[in-house]
């Protein structure tokens, strides 16, 4: 790989795709505006121009809160050949998190794609000191907009043309490059620094993984914000695959069926969301129709993507395929050649089951302090094992400690954290390792793993640990179940709140004629409980003694990252669900100590 530094990326786009018209696309007013290679190095070159004649020098950050868009691209591409540092953020955090995020990484720019955003971060930018203005993406009565910083580079092309050469011969691969903020479950944001070289080295292991070209197409709806989206992103970039920004994650069904994509990336809600639907279809199907779609939806739950399983099982698969799986492969557009997960666990069974209809689930695992990949299932190389993230990532080193946590060193591990030493040394050892705060196992020696987060195992009263995430997952396996949270430290058994999946519930509601007023009614139904518990006793012979759920509570809520209870990447956030749900909780293990 001959790119060294992430907007070599563009020169090679220059000079390798100059017949693609869609290098990137957008959906605006019903048609789907393309942009071609020619046009996004214009773009760039001159938001470059603008931006020094704007007086930003190397070094300089800007923050930018938006969705997935072209324009993301551009001023992306501009901020990294001018030295200018790129601070992401999610435009879902809360408003303390803004403030915090603003304040510690001091960007001079905030760029913000629409009104709302706009709306929400023009008092909070006013508490930030080193902030000049305000930039936005869409056309916003009394904001700056980006074709004005467009605009300026074009009038001043010719002054700052060669000092745009100078910068970025000037940029080494290991120069800071930019600025993201994790999440976190607990605590400030941390600011994670990464360098060109970090970034640049994991996409050579997505090179060596994965193969796509010039002739495919993928639909990006995950936030680029993101690590994993927006490195993927730049593979695509890499590789000529046409990127589609989706219009909003409510399109991303009529989306894939207009673009087709042949690869997409999602995170397990996403494919969770998809297979519910489809299931829900194949139950409102009579007779021989409907046994014939669940006759092959457990067949794919046998699916084994490296094992033979005979000549019958095979022409079941086929005739399974023709039946019923190539419906699904429609549904996403009918030339989905992989679907690559991450963020979270993925449940095995929906990597059987997408595996046996001919979509692959492919599943990685990273962090944004690994630039991010550190594992991943190889399809093209037949190294793929659901429940598993697969084999550990070219360029990567891992180990296990003593106690099972996920060590990593190699070029793609961060610089440190922004003005922040002492977590950086919490973080990565004196010899360079970096500790995930994941436990994990390699499987067969060669399959990794993970089997929870260091920090989430607690301890029951009797000395016995449970990892709870492992538990959350089996639990939402259930139809019934969309959430699920894992509780005990230091109390007799191991409890769990649930919230229901309630699409699933009213369905059964009215083939069992329950009838309810509302929702919080109906949680607190007798026979509803009733069947919850069935559902929890069939978890439960899954699990060992210790790790069963003895309790558990419904209840209503819809948990999102907007409302708190999900980190940007979709984690739960337990500190605040501890917080949320402290009298129900109090009320689970009262009802123990008085002993009834």
């Amino acid at each position: 790989m001959e790119a060294t530094r992430i907007f070599d990326i563009l020169d090679r786009i220059s000079n390798q795709y100059t017949e693609k018209d869609d290098v990137l696309a957008v959906k605006e007013n019903g048609n789907w505006i393309k942009y071609s290679a020619k046009e996004y190095r214009e773009k760039a070159d001159t938001l470059s121009y603008g931006l020094l004649a704007m007086g930003l020098v190397p070094g300089d950050k800007i923050a930018t809160v938006s969705n997935n868009r072209p324009e993301w691209n551009f001023l992306d591409m501009a901020m990294n050949q001018a030295g200018i540092i790129h601070v992401p953020v999610y435009p879902t955090i809360s408003d303390s998190d803004f403030k915090y995020l603003l304040n510690h990484a001091e960007p001079k720019l905030l760029v913000v794609s629409d009104k709302s955003l706009f709306s929400k971060l023009e008092p909070i930018a006013g508490q930030v000191g080193a902030l000049h203005e305000i930039i936005t993406f869409n056309e916003i009565e009394g904001a700056k907009n980006w074709k004005e910083i467009y605009e300026l580079g074009r009038s001043k092309e010719s002054e700052y043309k060669d000092k745009l050469i100078e910068i970025r011969n000037s940029i080494k691969p290991a120069d800071l490059t930019t600025i993201i903020y994790t999440s976190g479950t607990t605590g400030n944001p941390k600011g994670v620094m990464l360098s060109h070289h970090n970034i640049m080295s994991n996409l050579a292991g997505i090179l060596e993984t994965f193969n796509f070209g010039p002739e495919d197409k993928t639909l990006s709806f995950l936030p680029l914000s993101h690590i994993f989206e927006r490195t993927i992103d730049y593979y695509f970039q890499y590789a000529g695959v046409s990127i589609y920004y989706a219009e909003s994650l409510g399109t991303i069904g009529p989306n894939l069926l207009e673009i087709k994509p042949d690869v997409f990336i999602a995170v397990p809600r996403v494919i969770e969301s998809v297979y519910d639907k489809i299931i829900g279809k194949g139950k409102d199907l009579k007779g021989i129709k409907k046994q014939i779609f669940f006759w092959a939806v457990n067949l794919g739950l046998r699916f084994d993507y490296n094992k033979k399983q005979g000549l019958f099982y095979s022409i079941q698969l086929k005739l399974a395929s023709k039946l019923v799986f190539a419906k699904w492969r429609d549904a996403v557009g009918g030339n989905v050649r992989m679907i690559v997960t991450g963020g979270a666990a993925i449940q095995p069974r929906l990597s059987r089951v997408f595996g046996a209809a001919g979509i692959p689930l492919i599943e990685g695992y990273g962090m944004t302090e690994t630039s991010p990949v550190i594992a991943a299932n190889n399809f093209d190389k037949g190294e793929v094992m659901a429940g598993t993230v697969g084999p550990v990532f070219p360029g990567v080193n891992v180990k296990l400690s003593d106690d099972g946590e996920i060590l990593v060193n190699g070029p793609t591990v961060m610089m440190g954290y922004y003005k922040d030493p002492e977590n950086t040394k919490e973080t990565i050892d004196e010899d360079g390792w970096l500790h995930t705060g994941d436990i994990g196992v390699f499987v067969e020696n060669k399959y990794l793993k993970i089997t929870d987060r260091k920090k989430e195992i607690f301890k029951l009263s009797s000395g016995k640990y449970i990892a709870p995430q492992a538990i959350e997952n089996k639990i939402k396996e259930s139809f019934f179940i969309e959430q699920a949270f894992v509780f005990g430290e230091n109390q007799k058994f191991a409890s769990a709140i649930i919230v229901p999946n309630l699409t699933f519930l009213h369905n059964w509601c009215s083939l069992h004629n329950v009838k309810y007023r509302d929702n919080d009614e109906l949680i607190h139904m007798a026979e509803v409980v009733k069947r919850y518990q069935k559902e929890m006793n069939e978890i439960n012979k899954q699990l060992g003694q210790t790790e069963q759920i003895k309790r558990f509570k419904l209840v209503e809520d819809n948990w999102s990252a907007q409302t708190g209870e999900l980190s940007p990447t979709l984690k739960l956030r337990r500190r605040f669900l501890f917080e949320k749900y402290k009298k129900i909780i109090e009320e689970i293990f009262a009802v123990d100590s008085s002993g009834k």
